[in-house]
């Protein structure tokens, strides 16, 4: 039988050399625009509140009026899920976003046919069909994940949903997809002969997720290494997690400072706790990290002296300033969004 990776190797030694190398660079070479340094910063501020579920528009606008393809993506994307289906500003970025070459722009036009306005037959219209959308996408992607590149192989996955891609990504050592590999493996996606080789294959690879260098899979793994009274390896994981600005890391860190008895080895730190706890009070978005982190915060300040509590201001300002700001790192096209 001839697997879905041996037809596109089949399908790519028929495409002509020069068209992978034109490829390829407009692939690399299209994602951004030149922008000013007052735009570059107005960008980043954007992606900072993208990724802690806030309002990023006015920020990310700034970028995208200046070509920028990424900022034109996840500026569409904000738009899109207020209103929960397709709208015509969004689908306006996201065009411009994939006639630069963004991928994961084409990839959401192409799912754009089974938004609800499809449905009801309001959908903006496009310069191309959903279909042609996928075929585009397809073509752009297909040489360069034949050639073994892991984000290509991952869009691949994105594009197609087929778990064969997913798999070469993982395999690959890209480690979102080792991420969603483990986790479908986990709910019990392929087949394992014998007792217990399924679970390995799920600690596996969400070690490799974490080792990779992927939050969320860092804190999948950390969470399995206390599962197994691994104290040492969790608090290792764990804390590395925090130190990447993973909020739900920065909770759960925050969280085991303050219990008492203490659980994990983590040692009692009344301020640690009360200065991470209220780091998090920034996030005031979508996500429910702030708000949890609003409700724990008494519990722990009550513990403390008010010589204490000052401390741990001065602990969340230099923490903030050691390390990057705080994420949900949120999953790019996720598989069951709209």
């Amino acid at each position: 039988m001839i697997t879905t990776w041996e037809k596109a190797k089949r399908m790519w030694i028929k495409v002509p050399a020069c068209l992978f190398t034109c490829l390829l660079l407009w692939t690399l070479n299209g994602y951004s625009a030149s922008l000013t340094s007052e735009q570059k910063v107005a960008k980043e501020h954007g992606m900072v509140l993208y990724n802690q579920y806030r309002v990023s528009s006015p920020y990310l606008l700034i970028a995208a009026e200046a070509g920028d393809a990424e900022a034109q993506f996840y500026l569409a994307e904000e738009l899109r899920q207020l209103k929960r289906f397709m709208t015509p500003e969004a689908q306006q970025w996201l065009e411009a976003a994939a006639d630069q070459g963004h991928v994961y722009s084409m990839i959401r036009l192409a799912r754009s046919g089974s938004n609800l306005c499809s449905v009801i037959g309001t959908c903006p219209q496009s310069s191309r069909s959903p279909d042609e959308w996928y075929q585009y996408a397809y073509d752009v992607i297909l040489p360069l994940a034949v050639q073994g590149d892991p984000e290509a192989m991952f869009q691949m996955y994105k594009l197609k949903q087929d778990a064969e891609w997913r798999a070469r990504a993982a395999e690959a050592g890209h480690s979102e997809a080792q991420y969603w590999h483990a986790a479908f493996i986990e709910e019990g996606a392929a087949f394992f002969w014998w007792p217990g080789s399924r679970q390995k294959a799920v600690e596996a690879w969400f070690k490799a997720s974490a080792e990779g260098g992927y939050p969320p899979g860092m804190m999948r793994y950390a969470g399995i290494l206390a599962d197994n009274a691994d104290e040492a390896g969790y608090r290792y994981w764990m804390n590395k997690a925090a130190k990447t600005g993973y909020a739900r890391a920065i909770y759960a860190l925050a969280a085991l400072s303050g219990h008492e008895p203490e659980e994990y080895g983590v040692e009692l730190d009344l301020v640690k706790s009360y200065g991470l706890l209220h780091l998090l009070l920034e996030l005031d978005g979508g996500g429910s990290t702030g708000s949890v982190a609003k409700s724990t915060l008494p519990d722990i300040e009550k513990k403390m002296a008010p010589e204490q509590i000052e401390r741990a201001l001065e602990f969340a300002e230099e923490w903030k300033a050691a390390h990057p700001p705080l994420s949900y790192f949120p999953h790019i096209l996720y598989e069951l969004d709209i």
